[in-house]
């Protein structure tokens, strides 16, 4: 029985004690390098269309998870039952009117007769009456003096001539300006984007930028981090830090070594340009407690890491690059 009473003590304690230790592990810490294996941040007008795929990155990116710049709206989609105009349709809610066709794309241009219905009526009725008189033997609308003038007949032809001059001039004169056609590189929102070339400098340039981050995210130097980033890549680095902080934990990024990149898109944008990089890179990564003790990860096997980034830069030949997205590829 003193066995079973000891028992019956200890199991809750253990219980307790299995309950609360997932609480003193920072979240996502096996994937705790700089971003923390989110996709987040912006990338202009490109932000929520997926970059192409790469060789390092075959099956494209995962969805942009956190970003500044607001979502498209969703597209039109009609009712799924014809129902009268007012009349509730099957799921309970008003047809939604559907915009006219041609929307967005220039108007069509309307037949004549749409356009001038008076002067398609005056005309067709001068017509047939004139058509009436000759063939009852009176001439075209009578003719001058009763149809017996020559005279009278040619000054009536000429009529004719110059009314069928007159409607088809209206007939080729446009019924107005049609809407623009979208031009190449056209993207939502009505920004222009432009594909660009990019340089060796600018290569390397990236490269750097992806060693100089991680170091600076492990020595947990807000500073800097502002320095080589958006204001908004800077904010969610110094949420993610924060995180870590709070749980008593670091995350230490080491021996970081750049291995291979591929260029998926670079683009301008009005006074800006985007350069969307697949980076292959390696790094021991590990998280520890406030004590140094290593809580996560291998301090002696590296771990090899394959990102999409995002980088912006003034269109002046004379800006820096800075990150402004992060994207994991999609398995």
């Amino acid at each position: 029985m003193r066995h079973f009473h000891s028992a019956s003590r200890v199991l809750p304690a253990l219980l307790s004690a299995a309950l609360l230790f997932p609480l003193f592990l920072p979240a996502g810490a096996a994937q705790a390098r700089a971003g923390r294996g989110w996709s987040m941040g912006s990338r202009g007008s490109h932000t929520w269309s997926a970059p192409p795929s790469t060789p390092l990155t075959p099956y494209g990116v995962r969805p942009m998870q956190r970003s500044y710049t607001p979502a498209p709206e969703r597209p039109y989609t009609p009712p799924p039952a014809a129902a009268p105009y007012g009349a509730p349709n099957m799921m309970g809610a008003r047809p939604v009117m559907r915009p006219p066709m041609g929307a967005g794309m220039g108007m069509v241009r309307p037949s004549f007769t749409q356009r001038h219905p008076f002067m398609t009526g005056f005309a067709g009725g001068l017509l047939g009456a004139g058509l009436v008189g000759m063939l009852s033997g009176h001439g075209f609308f009578g003719g001058f003096t009763g149809g017996s003038s020559f005279l009278g007949f040619l000054f009536q032809a000429a009529l004719l001539g110059l009314l069928i001059m007159w409607v088809m001039r209206l007939w080729r004169r446009p019924s107005g300006s049609a809407a623009p056609a979208g031009r190449p590189g056209m993207v939502s929102g009505g920004a222009v984007s432009q594909p660009v070339t990019l340089s060796p400098d600018d290569y390397r340039d990236f490269e750097k930028l992806l060693l100089n981050i991680e170091n600076a995210w492990s020595a947990e130097n807000l500073t800097a981090l502002r320095s080589m980033t958006t204001p908004e890549m800077a904010s969610y680095f110094s949420q993610q830090l924060s995180e870590l902080s709070s749980q008593g934990a670091r995350n230490v990024v080491s021996q970081v070594h750049f291995i291979s990149g591929e260029l998926a898109e670079a683009w301008r944008e009005g006074n800006l340009v985007y350069a969307t990089v697949a980076m292959r890179y390696s790094m021991i990564d590990v998280t520890t407690d406030s004590l140094g003790n290593v809580i996560e990860g291998n301090p002696d096997q590296p771990v090899t890491v394959t990102e999409l980034w995002t980088f912006v830069r003034a269109d002046n030949g004379r800006g820096n690059w800075v990150l402004s997205a992060i994207q994991q590829p999609a398995s």
